[in-house]
């Protein structure tokens, strides 16, 4: 067992530590700034974009960090995590890059990209439950039976420290920001940087972010104690935790000044953006950081998102994408009841051109309208620039007379 296993704080000299012994494998992101964003959202807006991380996302600093600073002992018995994917491809890598054989336990739901991607590193995966505590509570079983060494994926000061490190290099690039948003699960995370940050700048606020469906942090941040959820319900499944750890708790209370929660609506708004104006894929999880820059009471600061992963397969991301465009208003469907005699669908094709409302999609017919001996449906989907275009169409196509229903 390692000499500091019991040890329950952080202090900016373990990050400062975990920086160097992880500098030479883990990429040094490198702040993106964000002019679209933060022309949206009125501050200045960088990206942490740690989706560019080697294995997609922030979690090998942790797990590096860890696993290097085991026993030999602990080493030779194999090493056991839980995770819903990116401790998974973190403890797999660094075992794999350290020579050391690695079980990883992961909910039946995780994406398929994050199973294959963990496998892909010499992993054992095991499936099991449903969402993350699942997973955890038969890996800490395995862990008995077998006789592994345990890497747990936040609550864990080696693991925090590791996390921590990327405070270290946005202040170094940034030494002015103001804020930096954090997407918050178990609370490893946002704990590692809140130390550091806080240590080389004590004004600096730390805002945590949460799923409305997963927001285990917040309600105990507002209670005084860890809160335990009956269940969790998001998108984003990196933060779908229903009890974050204990010694994260006990950081975060002291050092982050607030978590914010957002819907499932929001992240999709937010992978989105980041496609479009940054061609840049984040996940669900990694977007909550994105999405909460609408939510901020703040002008002219200069504000930090940390995109923590991306780690999200094409089917998922395209549907994502689907919604996003309507959310933005970039895509409208309406059906609209039209008499069944020559030149009706030629008037509205004519109308929509006149308005740039790129026809994308049409469905004409008479057999969804319940008077279709005179009449015919027809479905149209436009592609628009906004919802200010939107309205524009509508109040056209009324004024012309026709009767709309709004379909998305």
């Amino acid at each position: 067992m390692s000499s500091d296993f019991h040890r329950n704080s952080l202090t900016l000299q373990d990050i400062l530590d975990a920086k160097e012994r992880i500098k030479s494998t883990c990429i040094e992101t490198k702040l993106i700034y964000s002019y679209d964003l933060s022309k949206e959202y009125h501050n200045k807006v960088y990206l942490k974009p740690e989706n560019l991380q080697i294995t997609g996302a922030f979690k090998i600093r942790g797990a590096l960090n860890k696993i290097m600073k085991l026993t030999d002992a602990e080493k030779s018995k194999g090493l056991i995590a839980s995770s819903a994917g990116n401790h998974a491809q973190g403890v797999a890598y660094s075992g794999h890059s350290l020579g050391i054989d690695v079980t990883i336990v992961m909910p039946k739901t995780t994406p398929l990209i994050k199973v294959e991607a963990t496998k892909g590193w010499g992993a054992k995966v095991v499936l099991a439950g449903d969402v993350y505590d699942a997973a955890y509570e038969e890996a800490r079983t395995l862990e008995k039976e077998e006789g592994y060494t345990f890497i747990h994926p936040f609550n864990d000061i080696d693991i925090m420290a590791g996390q921590g490190t990327i405070a270290l290099e946005i202040l170094e690039e940034l030494p002015e920001a103001d804020i930096i948003l954090v997407p918050v699960g178990g609370g490893g995370l946002i704990s590692g940087i809140a130390v550091a940050a806080k240590a080389i700048n004590p004004h600096i606020k730390i805002i945590g972010v949460e799923s409305t469906g997963a927001q285990a942090m917040k309600l105990s941040m507002d209670s005084g104690k860890l809160v335990h959820l009956p269940y969790v319900d998001t998108i984003a499944d990196g933060a779908a935790v229903k009890k974050p750890g204990d010694l994260a708790f006990d950081i975060i209370k002291d050092y982050v000044d607030e978590i914010i929660t957002l819907d499932d609506h929001d992240l999709i708004e937010a992978i989105f953006l980041l496609v479009e104006k940054h061609k840049l894929v984040a996940e669900a999880t990694g977007a909550l950081s994105v999405a909460a820059l609408k939510k901020l009471d703040v002008r002219d600061k200069k504000v930090v998102s940390v995109i923590s992963g991306g780690n999200i397969d094409v089917l998922t991301m395209s549907s994502l994408l689907n919604h996003g465009l309507y959310s933005r208003g970039r895509l409208f469907c309406f059906s609209v009841k039209l008499k069944d005699t020559p030149g009706q669908l030629v008037k509205i094709a004519e109308i929509l051109a006149k308005l740039g409302a790129n026809v994308v999609k049409l469905d004409h017919n008479q057999f969804k309208a319940l008077d279709r001996l005179t009449y015919v449906a027809l479905e149209v989907t436009v592609e628009t620039n906004g919802h200010h275009h939107i309205k524009q169409v509508t109040k056209t196509l009324e004024d012309e007379g026709y009767i709309l229903e709004i379909i998305y």
